[in-house]
């Protein structure tokens, strides 16, 4: 099952810094974002602002959707990895890898790279699972990204109060049921080729043959 939210758009983050710069980034608490209250990320996030570069990529649901029709997700985000190491051209890289094989993650990661001699796995391209938890930059990013999903969802919220937009939020599931009751589909802001999303449309499906049999 692939997991992240079932509502709302992927955001992507790379971050770019200084190397002098990146010992400010823990001096004023930079850390994992899901490890920080939403006003101390909010806080940090016009931090980081004013302290390097940030490259941003949202891919909305019915994006995720029609990518997904081609590849999975782990590619879909790789391929994305690869549009903001490119666009960024950073020294040295880190990553939060998206697979628990860490060095087959990297190698895939560094296929697609321009300037990919000029990287060397191990080296100055780190690919870590809980890199955002070990290096500050990553923290960065991740503070980044969470903010601006946030705004998204927030945006969102004028179709109706769903929560956090994630499979395991019941207010979020609920939110898609009811619309999938009064509507007869999912809304376009929901990923529908989530297991769960079709699990939901199943359920509706059946509910409805049952009530003509």
């Amino acid at each position: 099952m692939p997991l992240g939210a079932i509502i709302g758009p992927l955001v992507l983050c790379g971050f770019l810094v200084e190397e002098e710069e990146s010992d400010l980034l823990k001096k004023i608490g930079v850390k994992d974002s899901k490890q920080l209250s939403p006003r101390r990320r909010s806080f940090l996030y016009q931090k980081l602002k004013k302290t390097g570069h940030a490259k941003i990529i949202k891919l909305s649901a019915s994006d995720i959707d029609r990518l997904r029709t081609e590849q999975n997700l782990n590619k879909i985000e790789i391929s994305h990895m690869q549009q903001i190491v490119n666009a960024l051209k950073p020294d040295i890289v880190f990553v939060d890898s998206v697979e628990s094989n860490t060095e087959k993650f990297c190698h895939k990661l560094l296929a697609k790279i321009d300037d990919k001699e000029k990287y060397e796995y191990g080296n100055n391209f780190i690919c870590e699972n809980r890199a955002d938890v070990n290096y500050p930059v990553v923290g960065a990013a991740s503070i980044i990204a969470k903010v601006v999903r946030d705004a998204e969802v927030s945006k969102l919220h004028k179709y109706g109060y769903f929560g956090s937009g994630y499979p395991s939020d019941p207010r979020t599931m609920e939110f898609l049921k009811k619309w999938l009751s009064e509507k007869g589909s999912m809304p376009s802001f929901a990923r529908s080729s989530w297991i769960p999303a079709k699990q939901l449309k199943k359920d509706h499906e059946q509910k409805r043959l049952g009530e003509f049999a």
